[in-house]
């Protein structure tokens, strides 16, 4: 007799997506949320999130290329980053991959995620322990709200707009990462999914185009998250992520990518026609 496969499933109102396990590795309740970690047969170690995946080691390096260096490639001389959320340590390594940040801070509210990913996803988490990362397990809201640094880059590396990722899409978040950013700094956020959350990033963008000059919004394609093609938000009080970027920066780096490169840094801000006609008249135009 066969054993039955045991599955975990990422479930949505009207669909959901199921990855066959080989191994369940951790698993917790935190003050905030569940937290597991299992092995698959396709997509390597996943993290789950109160049922949602947020890492999964076949397609990670998408997500955390495409969120980082394209606003560190544009900015001049990004020394200080802040990343917000981001527990599993993906976006830090690759912030890091930049030898003239001087400091990279992650703000992280749940403990339990950068727990279990450091003891199993250390294909994300292995820079956290790095002398130029600064860790804190605290309120991303509060940390913007109350500190008195100020950063060159801020990265909001965040989940769904629910449970303790709601206030990262809110209004005055946004006024108080305008606060601690420098005159010349970049914001990326996660920005959801085209697809299934158009509206959501309209919300998104009209709050940002309220309090930065330079606004846009660019997609990744991967093949974990719903729908296989998400966003991100760019927002700068200078800056302009195409006619600021250089592209012999990517090649005189010497380093080497996954994903990211000089083509679809460029390509990624060409939106699909749909997109563009709800969101064209919140951003920026590039001529």
């Amino acid at each position: 007799m066969c054993k039955e496969a045991d599955w975990i499933e990422e479930k949505h109102p009207d669909f959901g997506f199921r990855f066959r396990v080989t191994e369940r590795l951790y698993s917790t309740k935190s003050e905030f949320q569940s937290v597991e970690v299992v092995n698959t047969a396709s997509h390597g170690k996943m993290l789950f999130n109160d049922g949602l995946v947020m890492v999964s080691e076949r397609d990670e390096f998408v997500y955390h290329d495409m969120i980082s260096h394209v606003p560190l490639f544009v900015h001049p001389k990004p020394k200080k980053v802040l990343v917000i959320g981001g527990g599993d340590g993906g976006t830090v390594r690759e912030v890091l991959l930049h030898k003239e940040v001087e400091e990279c801070t992650l703000v992280e509210i749940d403990g339990s995620v950068i727990e279990a990913c450091k003891k199993h996803i250390p294909v994300t988490s292995k820079a956290l322990d790095s002398h130029r990362a600064k860790v804190i397990v605290g309120d991303g809201v509060k940390f913007v709200a109350e500190t008195a640094e100020k950063f060159d880059v801020i990265i909001v590396d965040s989940t769904d707009p629910i449970g303790p990722a709601a206030p990262l899409f809110g209004k005055e978040f946004y006024e108080n990462v305008k606060r601690v950013l420098k005159d010349d700094g970049i914001v990326v956020s996660q920005g959801e999914s085209p697809f299934f959350e158009l509206e959501t990033q309209r919300s998104m963008v009209e709050i940002v185009a309220s309090l930065f000059e330079h606004v846009h919004i660019y997609n990744y394609s991967n093949i974990t998250y719903p729908g296989g093609f998400w966003s991100f938000i760019w927002a700068s009080k200078t800056l302009c992520p195409l006619g600021n970027f250089d592209e012999k920066r990517v090649k005189e780096s010497g380093l080497k990518f996954r994903y990211y490169n000089e083509a679809t840094h460029k390509a990624a801000f060409a939106l699909p026609q749909f997109q563009l006609e709800r969101l064209q008249d919140l951003l920026t135009d590039f001529s």
